[in-house]
């Protein structure tokens, strides 16, 4: 999974932005001003942290090794997925999707697929 594939992904969201609050090095992508998403540029395997309901953070961080608690971020309410190909792209996609229904859907949480 490269970088580019994925902030394409994250950019077809509805109005989401790419902006560098942090500084360069540190891709957030926001929608009405609220992030969803952070990627750390140039990093190999790709990690995307995404906002996420926090009962359904514990599933998947049980679930899947690849996902860990935010980093750097609210470690209830964030988790940092590694790319590294163990993690199916369409399980990527609907936590994608539910980072951002979580942020414009004002903090109700939306069913993901399994």
């Amino acid at each position: 999974m490269d970088h580019k594939t994925v902030e394409e992904y994250v950019l077809s969201m509805p109005n989401a932005r790419l902006d560098y609050p942090f500084g360069e090095g540190v891709a957030v992508y926001k929608v009405d001003d609220k992030m969803f998403a952070l990627i750390e540029e140039g990093k190999t395997p790709v990690r995307i942290s995404l906002k996420c309901d926090p009962e359904l953070a514990k599933v998947l961080r049980e679930k899947y090794i690849e996902v860990q608690e935010g980093y750097h971020l609210n470690k209830k309410h964030w988790n940092t997925l590694v790319l590294t190909g163990e993690l199916p792209w369409e399980e990527v996609q609907a936590l994608v999707r539910h980072s951002y229904d979580l942020v414009t859907n004002n903090g109700m949480p939306v069913p993901t697929p399994n």
